[in-house]
């Protein structure tokens, strides 16, 4: 596959998730403006910030006049989780010139990483297809904050349509094939188990950290304690 080819295939893949992200886009453009950001720094968060959970975050801290660095340290807590996708991406993408990595850096999201690790798992890595699957979220997540700004009270509240489920749909659909032995089956598991737990008992976001921590630990446990083939390395 050419290298166009590759990043089109990536932005056309990711189509899939674009009805569960715009109607979160123009939601947080009217957060944005209804906590005192103007529309060019509405659109400016989601051109460089580009993470909608930190982004509404922001924004409810911002009304609440917080100290900066407060809503920095909450943010990027927040955004912690992005750590591990990224470490998980580099695996596959690692001969990649440089500047392309720092663009799948600066663009991976939870639905684009999501897209792309299903690809790799089948066809192995391209650091296109990925920059393809991150630009295809990017522009409709722009988009859907400039139509938000412009609308402004006409957005309705997209949980309220049920339209939150899109994400975890998607998930689901993009992780069921993965599961393939029983090492992926227990390590799904025990994220479940872990991020519904921790969901329970602490606030905010640490179940997505907690869970994806804690389950790689145990898989990669479990991978070790698999015994070796004869003739492979150790």
């Amino acid at each position: 596959m050419s290298r166009w080819s590759s990043i089109k295939q990536g932005f056309v893949d990711t189509i899939v998730v674009w009805p569960g992200v715009a109607p979160f886009g123009m939601a947080y453009a009217v957060s944005a403006l209804a906590a005192g950001l103007s529309i060019w720094e509405t659109l400016g968060m989601s051109l460089i910030v580009f993470a909608g959970a930190s982004q509404f975050t922001a924004v409810g801290l911002f009304a609440t006049g917080a100290h900066p660095l407060s809503i920095i340290a909450t943010t990027a807590i927040i955004n912690a989780r992005h750590l591990l996708l990224a470490a998980s991406t580099a695996s596959y993408i690692r001969t990649a010139p440089a500047w392309l990595r720092a663009l799948v850096a600066f663009q991976l999201t939870d639905e684009t990483y999501a897209v792309g690790v299903q690809r790799f798992a089948k066809q192995g890595g391209d650091a296109r297809y990925q920059f393809g699957s991150n630009l295809s979220l990017y522009v409709v997540w722009a988009a859907s904050t400039i139509i938000g700004s412009l609308l402004g009270a006409l957005i309705p509240d997209p949980v309220g349509l049920g339209l939150d489920l899109i994400f975890s749909l998607t998930f689901i659909a993009f992780t069921m094939p993965m599961v393939r032995d029983r090492i992926n089956l227990l390590v799904a598991i025990v994220a479940a188990v872990i991020a519904v737990a921790t969901a329970l008992v602490l606030p905010g976001s640490w179940y997505v950290l907690t869970a994806g921590l804690l389950a790689s630990a145990v898989g990669a446990w479990l991978a070790n304690r698999q015994p070796v083939a004869v003739g492979e390395p150790s």
